[in-house]
């Protein structure tokens, strides 16, 4: 008897763990229920993907949405609409919501609001908080994905958005490390020193604050690599499941090189470190400003000699949406300027262009966009195409062109994408499939509130923490 399935996938070069294969794609109850020699099974639903290339959906682990504060920015709806149409099927959200999401209580806010609205899956960080036991796991037990701090300060006139989040004492830090260790969740930290970035920003006194080189000055490579070596250190005793976030710069690079083999660490980079330069910020202006900068040729070339060298083994957006208005005010002024770019459909097709242009193989991108952050997270189920994992998937044309306007992109950001503005990549994501169903195909045919809350896998978790007992 053929086998019957919800949809079947026909006709595409499917990567899976073994490599590119020629295969069908069985779809039953939003998992993949067969890898099929072409033509085989039966199904409701059949989904050409002939000439294309079939992908496990990128896992985006830094993204910022903030909704329902500041609509003006962009919502729940719009960004993982975004997301979707960059063939992004999972997205971890940050904690700095307003309020901070640093208790149980807000974490359930936040997953309710998302549910809600949500387009593609959705996992959800928080801030430690006032770092007791309690507080601590409760957040645990409410299903999130990973604990997130920063080493500088808060904001001024933002203490409600970071508040449990920003530690820039480094007792408090190694607190925070230990707190995360005892419960086998990872943590994950913007690292920046700020000592350093408070005398960086005190030399600018009589400088033109208009100048884009004041922000690469007020946060020079040093403030980032220093605050990494004493997490680093910390966390040879504090033995935490430690994740540096956007790392930017050749120093840090070395200082991740020094402390290899230390302690349970990973770090992640992103496509506007990879692929523009200060140069291209210039261009830019303050539509470009991001926290860590974009810094220099001599930076973006040693981040790629450590994705090759396996030291950095992530790639993600830092997608942050802002209104227009929200840049312009500081155009006089980048120290006050908001940090932060739209990146979700940025994130596949550049790394593909990377794969293109030779950088790295197919594997190796789609490890960086999403294998490896299903392993780090334990996410079981999703980042490979295999027999009973998560049908989360992207058709790719990989002769395709992607091309970065405002009136190609969905993110309601579309305004302050600046710094990509007349890119071309050299692939275009043609359809995205979340648990089977498709929610993006050349325009976004999902619906709201079809992505689903994505929590660690207890066992995998469990196992961590037992080895860090």
């Amino acid at each position: 008897m053929t086998a019957s399935y919800d949809s079947v996938i026909r006709g595409a070069k499917v990567l899976t763990p073994e490599g590119l294969l020629d295969l069908d794609v069985g779809i039953a109850g939003g998992r993949i229920a067969a890898l099929l020699p072409r033509g085989e099974g039966n199904a409701t639903i059949t989904i050409d993907g002939s000439g294309q290339h079939l992908l496990p959906g990128a896992i985006d682990i830094h993204f910022h949405v903030r909704a329902p504060a500041f609509p003006e920015r962009g919502t729940v709806e719009s960004e993982t609409r975004a997301a979707a149409a960059g063939g992004v099927t999972t997205l971890f959200e940050m904690p700095i919501s307003k309020p901070c999401c640093n208790s149980a209580e807000r974490v359930e806010i936040r997953r309710a609001h998302f549910a809600e609205h949500a387009f593609i899956n959705f996992g959800l960080y928080a801030a430690p908080g006032d770092l007791t036991d309690t507080s601590v796991e409760a957040m645990r037990a409410a299903g999130i994905v990973a604990f997130k701090i920063f080493t500088t300060v808060a904001p001024e006139g933002r203490d409600d958005e970071f508040f449990g989040l920003s530690f820039p004492d480094e007792g408090d830090q190694l607190r925070a490390l230990k707190a995360a260790a005892k419960t086998g969740l990872p943590i994950v930290v913007h690292a920046e020193s700020a000592q350093i970035i408070a005398a960086g920003e005190a030399d600018l006194v009589g400088r033109d604050l208009a100048d884009a080189d004041t922000h690469l000055d007020a946060r020079p490579a040093m403030a980032e690599a220093v605050a990494v070596a004493k997490l680093l250190t910390m966390n040879i005793a504090a033995r935490a499941k430690l994740h540096i976030a956007h790392v930017t710069s050749a120093l840090t690079v070395d200082v991740l090189r020094r402390f290899a083999g230390t302690s349970d660490f990973s770090a992640e980079t992103c496509p506007h470190y990879l692929f523009r330069t200060h140069d291209d910020v210039r261009k830019a202006g303050v539509f470009a400003k991001i926290n860590p900068p974009v810094r220099n040729q001599s930076d973006q070339d040693a981040l790629w000699q450590a994705i090759a060298d396996g030291i950095i083994t992530h790639v993600t957006t830092d997608h942050a949406a802002f209104s227009f208005a929200d840049k312009q005010a500081s155009i006089a002024n980048w120290l006050n300027a908001p940090p932060g770019t739209p990146g979700s459909e940025i994130l596949l097709p550049s790394m593909l262009d990377a794969v293109a242009q030779g950088k790295v193989t197919l594997e190796q991108a789609m490890a960086l966009l999403s294998g490896n952050a299903a392993d780090r997270f334990s996410l079981a189920g999703k980042g490979r195409i295999a027999v009973g994992a998560d049908a989360d998937l992207v058709l790719v044309d990989m002769a395709g062109t992607t091309e970065i306007t405002p009136q190609t992109l969905f993110t309601h950001a579309r305004d302050v994408a600046q710094l990509y503005y007349g890119a071309r990549f050299a692939c275009r994501v043609t359809q995205t499939l979340v648990a089977g169903r498709t929610v993006f195909d050349g325009g976004i045919v999902g619906e709201a509130g079809w992505g689903r809350y994505t929590s660690p896998s207890t066992t995998t978790r469990a196992a961590s923490a037992a080895m860090r007992a």
